[in-house]
């Protein structure tokens, strides 16, 4: 066959196959040409999910008559004009080719008025080809009617999903839009039923909460930042809401980034993120956020996808380290512990229950005997505990070590500060705070402190380590003995010396000191962290995110395990040190040290009114 110049419609179609995939590109094409023009407010209709009418109708500066054809036609823009204007775009449109690919693939109606017109004018696409443009009734601004989608292209038409399925699809591009634009009032109709509706708000915190869902707004937390200077053009800031690790959700559905004004999907941000949360979050769940980046116009390139959905960076780093600090900063100034409230169970013929209460109890029976007997503190005169008469009882009263062996030892409060401290099943401290009940996981938290405290020594240097008087050999895989030298440089870090003892052995001639006062046996250890480089969940050593990763192994096996009975010293000095480290709610792994349960709850579930 020979080469042959392509029919203007079935080029118009081609480029509709990249920009036009459903109902919901439709959708967003529009609503961001009505952004571009101005419009404070945007009403999206649909029926048959968008396959029978899409209407998008806005108030913005509309269209002079004159340009209406020019409007329906392949790359013809007002956004730009030279090609420097590419390296620097400031408009959600620019390509020129959007209208013209969506009349191509449905019957289409545009009618708009401009300012300075009495009347607006109209004009219709059919076939691929332009009707000559009417006057007709209409306000101002511009309203884009799109019929019969991919009809005369009924193989894409099929791909189509069910209606219901393909205005989901509309609803969440229109939250996602309206993301971008707070002052901007949007409303979503579907067969005639209002799906969505924002009003126009000068607080972008409050259309965060109208997008992500109002079950949200109390675990939101601020963050700002910004990095470069003003003066030479080089300003990058970020703003955002982000959820408390509590609200993370399994997928990252409830994660948008919006540069510039335009919801993007970006791996560095997401990393960046992800980043941010180092810590809180366990491997499985996503941060729940919305992240606003503003950034010169000619540092990032949004003409690397078809949708525009996707940017390519000229320096992401800077931009990558400026989200995950502001994240980070922003969780560390907010306190993390997680509320709880109690639920009852579900009262039975055998049981009798309170009402409110949440344990049930047999009548005239204990599953396991008498419980633990309680030391009730004396109280001060102004009804808190009084801290010298409990050390007076703490001294009279034999240590919890001397009664290991009996299954009805009673552990002893411990004094901290003001407030008393106990341990109960050799694995939960039990304390308040201000706003209630708090219960801390012994483990968990001294996990963390081990892993802010690795993490300072190994800022300064190498970890202090001890020579061994006789080497500690192990056998091994062959991927382990393999992976020795690829994690040379990251073992030499954190004090480790081994080398391969034959095909299938490791000896270890040093190792940290901290490990070995907190009894972490050398072999099994390294045993591990081999085998774990070796499955693909520690890599690339020489960076910081793996060098967490063994942080977090190594404060894992040096922390205090639950049924570890602390001596009240051991007590005071865990919870001493929780104040002084950053996230101290959370343990490196993701999992809550702390749970409170507030004032009211317990005033609820004792049938006292907080008032």
């Amino acid at each position: 066959m020979r080469i042959q110049k392509l029919d203007p419609t079935l080029i118009n179609q081609i480029a509709a196959g990249e920009v036009v995939e459903r109902p919901a590109s439709v959708v967003k094409e529009l609503v961001e040409n009505a952004f571009d023009a101005d419009a404070t407010r945007i009403e999206v209709e649909l029926q048959g999910g968008g396959r029978d009418l899409i209407r998008v109708s806005d108030d913005g500066g509309g269209i002079d008559p004159e340009d209406l054809p020019l409007a329906v036609t392949s790359h013809a823009t007002s956004k730009v004009l030279r090609l420097e204007d590419l390296q620097a775009i400031g408009t959600m449109g620019f390509r020129g080719e959007a209208l013209a690919s969506i009349a191509s693939v449905g019957s289409f109606r545009l009618e708009s008025r401009t300012a300075d017109h009495e009347e607006a004018w109209s004009i219709e696409v059919a076939g691929g080809i332009a009707a000559e443009p009417t006057p007709c009734a209409g306000p101002i601004g511009t309203r884009v009617d799109v019929g019969h989608l991919f009809r005369d292209v009924p193989a894409r038409r099929r791909f189509l999903k069910s209606e219901g399925a393909e205005a989901s699809r509309v609803a969440e591009v229109v939250r996602n839009l309206a993301l971008t634009r707070p002052q901007v009032a949007m409303k979503l109709v579907s067969n005639g039923r209002t799906l969505l509706e924002f009003a126009a708000s000068d607080d972008p915190r409050q259309r965060v909460v109208d997008v992500i869902g109002r079950e949200f707004e109390d675990h939101l937390v601020e963050i700002t930042g910004q990095i470069g200077d003003p003066a030479d053009g080089t300003l990058a800031s970020v703003w955002g809401m982000v959820g408390t690790p509590e609200i993370a959700r399994p997928t990252t559905k409830k994660q948008r980034f919006v540069l510039n004004g335009r919801v993007i999907v970006d791996r560095s941000l997401a990393h960046a993120l992800k980043e941010g949360f180092r810590g809180l979050l366990e491997p499985s769940r996503h941060p729940v956020a919305v992240i606003h980046v503003d950034l010169d116009p000619g540092r990032v390139d949004v003409n690397v996808h078809p949708a525009k959905t996707e940017v390519r960076f000229r320096e992401p780093r800077p931009l990558h380290g400026l989200v995950r600090r502001a994240v980070r900063e922003a969780l560390e100034s907010t306190d993390l512990v997680r509320d709880i409230a109690l639920k009852p169970p579900e009262p039975s013929d055998e049981t009798s229950t309170l009402p409110g209460d949440s344990v049930s109890h047999r009548a005239g029976s204990s599953s396991r005997g008498p419980g633990p007997s309680t030391v009730v503190p004396t109280t001060s005169r102004g009804g808190r505990p009084d801290p010298a008469a409990w050390r007076d009882a703490m001294r009279d009263a034999p240590w919890p070590e001397d009664h290991a062996d009996s299954e009805a030892a009673s552990p002893l409060p411990t004094v901290v500060g003001r407030d008393a401290v106990l341990q109960i099943h050799e694995s939960f401290l039990v304390t308040q705070d201000s706003e209630g009940l708090v219960i801390i996981d012994q483990h968990a938290l001294h996990e963390r402190v081990m892993f802010e405290t690795l993490q300072q020594r190994i800022a300064t240097g190498p970890l202090e380590s001890q020579r061994q008087l006789v080497p500690v050999v192990f056998d091994a895989e062959p991927e382990s003995v393999s992976g020795l030298e690829t994690l040379a440089p990251l073992l030499e870090r954190i004090g480790i010396e081994a080398t391969a003892s034959g095909p299938r052995g490791i000896a270890i001639h040093a190792f940290p000191s901290l490990l070995l006062d907190r009894k972490v046996d050398p072999g099994p250890f390294l045993s591990e962290l081999l085998e774990r480089h070796a499955a693909g969940e520690i890599d690339a050593p020489d960076t910081e995110a793996a060098l967490s990763d063994v942080l977090d192994l190594m404060s894992c096996k040096a922390a205090v395990k639950a049924g570890d009975r602390l001596r009240p010293q051991e007590i005071a000095a865990l919870l001493d040190m929780r104040s002084r480290i950053d996230r101290g709610a959370s343990c490196p792994h993701g999992r809550p040290t702390h749970l409170r349960i507030p004032i009211p709850e317990l005033e609820r579930r004792f049938g006292r009114s907080s008032g």
